[in-house]
C-alpha cells in the first residue's frame, strides 16, 4: 500500500535541456530550451502587440505587459488545459521563473542606476512632505483594509506580514512609470512635474525599505528573532556596500574616458558584482534583487561608465527577460477566483482605499504648500501610479504564502486600474495653459523690411551625422559685418523611449527646463556640443546647444515652442533620408518625416528642410576655405521669395557665388500646362514678386558674386531641362510652394509633399546631382491651406506614397 501511494505521488521527471529533433521522434516542447525560446517569443509578441494597440491611449508599456501576462495566464488563454500543458506545463515553470528573476535582478540594477542619491539630498521640504504624506496615509489605510480582507478571504495568513505587505502595496509610487507619463504629457518641466519626480524618488527609496521589512517579517522561521536578524543583516549589507562599492567604481569610472570604449573587464566585473550582491541578499533572507538595486544606486552616474553599462545590459534584459516576469505574475493571477458579490466588493474597497489614500494624502499636503486645487489633484493622481515594483511586492507576498490566489488577483487588478486611469485623468483635469507667447515679434521670416536685423535660426538634428553639413550651412548664413549678426539655437532631438537610458537622460536634464539646456561641464564633453562650441569661437556666431526629449508624436510641439520662445525666424530640419555611398537617398526613420510635416503645419515662423548630400564634405569647412556655388530657381510666390532672401544673405560670404534663375512661362504656351485655380491671387502675387525682384536687382548691381538670369519655358519638360543644366552646384535653395503653373505641373517620382514639386524633383533618383537641397516654406499668418497637400490628399494614390 505504501509503495502504491508513493507511486501515485511521483513528481514528473525534470526536463532535459535540448531535444534530438522532430525527425528522431522528439517533441521540442518536452525540452526546456526550445520551450523557453517559444515562451519568450510568445511573450514578446503579445506584450509588444498590446503596447502598439495602447499607444494611441498614451499608456505606459507596463500596462501592456501586465495585461499580456494576465491574458497568457489562467484568466484567459490558460482556461484551455491543452494550451497550459503545451506552452506552460508545471515542470517548465522553475526554468521560466529563474529566467524571469534573473531579468528582474538586472532590471533592478538598471533601476538603481536611474536613481541619483545626490538628487535625493537636494529634495526640498515640500517634496519631502508630499512624499511622506503619500506614503503614510495609504500605508495606514492599507493596514486597515488588510483587517477586512483577513476576516473574509485571507483567513489563516501570517498577520503581521500581511499587514505590512498590504501597507507597502498601497503606498508605492512607480518612479520609472511616472517619469514616462510626465514626459509623454510634457509635464516634466512644470511645477507639478518637478514636484512629482522629486516626491516619487523619495517614495521609491522608502518603498524598498518597507519591502525589506515586509520580507523580513514574512519568514517562516520558528524563532521570533529571525525577522530581526534578517533586517539587521540587510542593514549591515547596505552599510558595507556604501563603504566599499563607491570607491571601487569611482576608480573604474576615472579610467573610462569620453569617446573611448569601456574595457570589457570593467563591464564583466560590474555584472559579476551585481550577481554576487544578489547572492548575499538572497542568503540573508531578503530577495536577490535588493543587492542588485543597491549596487546600481551606488555606481557613480558621471562619465561614460554608467551609460556604457546601460547600453550593454538594457536591451536584452528589458526586451526579452523582463517580460517573462510579467508572465510569471500572470500565471499566478486567476481573475476567476474573484467570485460573488463579496469578492468584487472587496476589489472596489481595495481600489478606493488605494486611490483615496494616495490622492487625499498628497492633495492635503500640496494644498498646505499653497498650490492650486487643480495642481494638488493632478499631483495626487500622478503619485497614485503603480508599476513593476508593485508586482514585485505582490509576487514576493504570493511566493511566501502571505497572499492567497484571490487576494493576489485583487491586488494585481488594483495596480492595473490605478495606473491605467492616471494618464486620461491627468489630461482631463490638468491642461496647462499654453506658454504665454512672447511679444509678437515681427521677424518670423528671412524676408523682411530691414535685412540688417539679427537673424535667429533654430537648427535641429537627430545624430552626429547631420552636424558637418549643418555647421557648414550656418557658416554660409553668417552674412556681412554690417548686419546685426547670426544667433543659432542647435536643438538635439532625442526620442523618449521605453529604455532605461531614456529615463536616466530625463532625470539628468529635467531641471533645466524644456528644451534642456546643456549647462553642466559634463555635457561639454559631448563631441557634438564641442563641435558647435568650436564653431562659435571661430566664427563669432552666438550659438546655444540644447536638447529636447519627447516622443515622436509630440516632438513637433517641442520644436515649435522652442522656435517661438527664442524668436526664431526659420527652423531648419534634417530630411528623413540620408545619402548612401552610391549617392542614393535611404530612409533613416519614417517617423522623422511625420515630425517634419507637423512642424511645417504648426510652426509660426519659416521652415526649411535640408536634404543633405554632404554640403562642404564630411567635415567642418573653415571660413577662409568656403567655396560654394548656390543656385536659386525662382518661379514666384512667398516661398521662392524666402529662398531668394536666404540666398542673398549667403552671397554676402566672400566664398559664395549665387546664381538666380527666374522661370517665365511663355504666354502662348499657357494652354499646354495643367492649370490650378489660383487666378484670384495671381495678380497680387505677381505684384509682390515684381517688387521683391526689382529691389533685388537694384542691390545685386553692386555685388559681383550674384548672377541673375531669366528663362522662358513652355511646359514642365522645359523646366526639367533647365534645372538639369544647373545641377553642378553645391546647394539648391528652393521654395516649397512655387506659384507657377509650370512648377506645379512637374511630375514627381518620389512623392514627398513636404518637399514640394521642385524639391521633390531635385531629390528624386531620376535627377542626378550631388548638390544638397534646402526647401524653404515662408511663414504667413493666416495662410490658406497648402495647395500641394490639397492635391495630394485628393489623389487616389495617397496611401501608396513611399517613405
Amino acid at each position: 500500500m505504501v509503495s502504491n501511494a508513493t507511486a501515485g505521488l511521483t513528481c514528473p521527471s525534470p526536463m532535459k535541456p535540448t531535444s534530438n529533433g522532430i525527425f528522431q521522434g522528439d517533441n521540442p516542447l518536452q525540452f526546456s530550451l526550445p520551450l523557453a525560446i517559444l515562451q519568450i517569443c510568445l511573450v514578446v509578441v503579445v506584450t509588444r502587440g498590446l503596447a502598439f494597440i495602447l499607444k494611441p491611449l498614451r499608456q505606459p508599456r507596463v500596462i501592456a505587459e501586465i495585461i499580456g501576462g494576465i491574458l497568457l495566464g489562467p484568466s484567459a488563454l490558460g482556461r484551455s488545459k491543452s494550451y497550459m500543458q503545451a506552452i506552460f506545463p508545471p515542470k517548465s515553470l522553475p526554468v521560466l521563473d529563474t529566467l524571469a528573476n534573473l531579468g528582474l535582478l538586472f532590471f533592478l540594477f538598471l533601476a538603481g542606476l536611474e536613481l541619483d542619491p545626490k538628487s535625493l539630498r537636494q529634495t526640498g521640504k515640500r517634496a519631502l512632505g508630499i512624499a511622506l504624506a503619500g506614503i503614510s496615509l495609504p500605508f495606514a489605510l492599507g493596514i486597515g483594509s488588510s483587517y477586512v480582507l483577513k476576516e473574509t478571504i485571507s483567513k489563516g495568513v501570517n498577520g503581521t506580514a500581511f499587514l505590512v505587505f498590504m501597507g507597502v502595496a498601497l503606498s508605492i509610487t512607480a518612479f520609472p512609470v511616472l517619469a514616462r507619463i510626465l514626459a509623454e504629457l510634457k509635464l516634466l518641466t512644470t511645477d507639478v512635474g518637478r514636484m512629482a519626480m522629486s516626491a516619487a524618488a523619495v517614495n521609491d527609496v522608502a518603498a524598498w525599505i518597507l519591502l525589506a521589512l515586509a520580507i523580513a517579517l514574512s519568514g517562516t522561521g520558528k524563532s521570533s528573532l529571525v525577522p530581526l536578524w534578517v533586517f539587521l543583516s540587510g542593514c549591515i549589507f547596505v552599510v558595507c556596500a556604501i563603504l566599499i562599492v563607491p570607491p571601487i567604481f569611482k576608480w573604474i569610472a576615472q579610467r573610462c574616458h569620453e569617446g573611448e570604449p569601456v574595457k570589457e573587464t570593467y563591464i564583466c566585473a560590474t555584472l559579476a558584482a551585481v550577481l554576487a550582491a544578489g547572492f548575499v541578499t538572497d542568503a540573508i533572507g531578503i530577495h536577490a534583487m535588493f543587492g542588485a538595486f543597491v549596487i546600481g544606486v551606488l555606481i557613480p552616474k558621471d562619465g561614460p561608465f554608467a551609460d556604457s553599462l546601460v547600453e550593454k545590459v538594457e536591451d536584452l534584459v528589458s526586451g526579452l527577460f523582463l517580460p517573462l516576469y510579467f508572465v510569471s505574475s500572470g500565471l499566478k493571477t486567476n481573475i476567476a477566483t474573484i467570485q460573488g458579490l463579496q469578492s468584487w466588493g472587496l476589489l472596489v474597497l481595495v481600489i478606493f482605499t488605494a486611490c483615496f489614500g494616495k490622492i487625499f494624502g498628497t492633495l492635503l499636503v500640496t494644498l498646505l504648500c499653497k498650490a492650486t486645487l487643480r495642481e494638488a489633484l493632478t499631483l495626487g493622481f500622478l503619485m497614485n501610479t503603480k508599476g513593476l515594483v508593485e508586482l514585485i511586492v505582490l509576487n514576493i507576498g504570493k511566493d511566501r504564502k502571505v497572499l492567497n490566489d484571490q487576494t493576489f488577483a485583487i491586488m494585481v487588478l488594483m495596480a492595473l486600474f490605478t495606473t491605467f486611469i492616471t494618464t486620461p485623468i491627468v489630461m482631463a483635469i490638468y491642461k496647462p495653459e499654453k506658454r504665454k507667447r512672447m511679444a509678437d515679434y515681427k521677424n518670423r521670416t528671412i524676408e523682411r523690411k530691414n535685412p540688417n536685423t539679427q537673424l535667429r535660426i533654430l537648427t535641429c538634428y537627430h545624430s552626429a551625422r547631420n552636424i558637418p553639413s549643418i555647421i557648414n550651412l550656418l557658416e554660409a548664413s553668417r552674412g556681412s559685418e554690417k548686419r546685426e549678426g547670426l544667433s543659432v539655437y542647435a536643438l538635439h532631438l532625442m526620442e523618449l523611449s521605453e529604455r532605461s537610458s531614456a529615463i536616466i537622460m530625463v532625470h539628468k536634464a529635467r531641471k533645466n527646463g524644456l528644451p534642456f539646456w546643456n549647462k553642466s561641464q559634463q555635457s561639454d564633453a559631448n563631441h557634438v556640443v564641442v563641435a558647435f562650441e568650436a564653431f562659435r569661437q571661430l566664427s563669432h556666431v552666438s550659438i546655444r546647444s540644447m536638447k529636447a526629449i519627447s516622443s515622436m508624436l509630440g516632438m513637433h510641439d517641442d520644436i515649435c515652442n522652442t522656435a517661438e520662445s527664442n524668436r526664431a525666424a526659420i527652423i531648419i530640419l534634417p530630411f528623413h533620408k540620408h545619402q548612401r555611398v552610391d549617392g542614393s537617398l535611404e530612409t533613416t526613420r519614417s517617423d522623422f518625416r511625420l515630425v517634419n510635416r507637423k512642424v511645417l503645419e504648426h510652426a509660426r515662423c519659416s521652415v526649411g528642410i535640408l536634404v543633405d548630400r554632404g554640403l562642404g564634405g564630411t567635415t567642418q569647412v573653415a571660413a577662409s576655405s568656403v567655396s560654394y556655388f548656390i543656385m536659386v530657381p525662382f518661379f514666384g510666390g512667398c516661398d521662392d521669395r524666402e529662398a531668394l532672401a536666404y540666398g542673398v544673405r549667403m552671397a554676402e560670404h566672400p566664398g559664395i557665388r549665387l546664381r538666380v534663375i527666374r522661370f517665365i512661362v511663355e504666354p502662348e504656351s499657357m494652354g499646354e500646362i495643367v492649370r490650378v485655380n489660383i487666378e484670384a491671387a495671381s495678380s497680387k502675387l505677381r505684384s509682390s514678386d515684381e517688387e521683391f525682384l526689382a529691389e533685388f536687382k537694384q542691390n545685386m548691381a553692386k555685388d559681383d558674386s550674384i548672377k541673375y538670369e531669366e528663362k522662358l519655358i513652355r511646359n514642365a519638360a522645359d523646366t526639367i531641362a533647365v534645372l538639369s543644366e544647373l545641377k553642378r552646384c553645391n546647394l539648391f535653395l528652393v521654395g516649397r510652394r512655387p506659384e507657377c503653373e509650370a512648377a506645379l505641373d512637374l511630375s514627381r517620382s518620389d512623392d514627398c509633399s513636404e518637399l514640394g514639386t521642385v524639391g521633390g524633383l531635385l531629390t528624386s533618383p531620376d535627377f542626378s546631382t550631388t548638390a544638397s537641397v534646402l526647401i524653404v516654406q515662408q511663414y504667413k499668418s493666416g495662410a490658406s491651406p497648402n495647395l500641394t497637400l490639397q492635391m495630394e490628399d485628393e489623389s487616389p494614390d495617397k496611401d501608396s506614397e513611399s517613405n
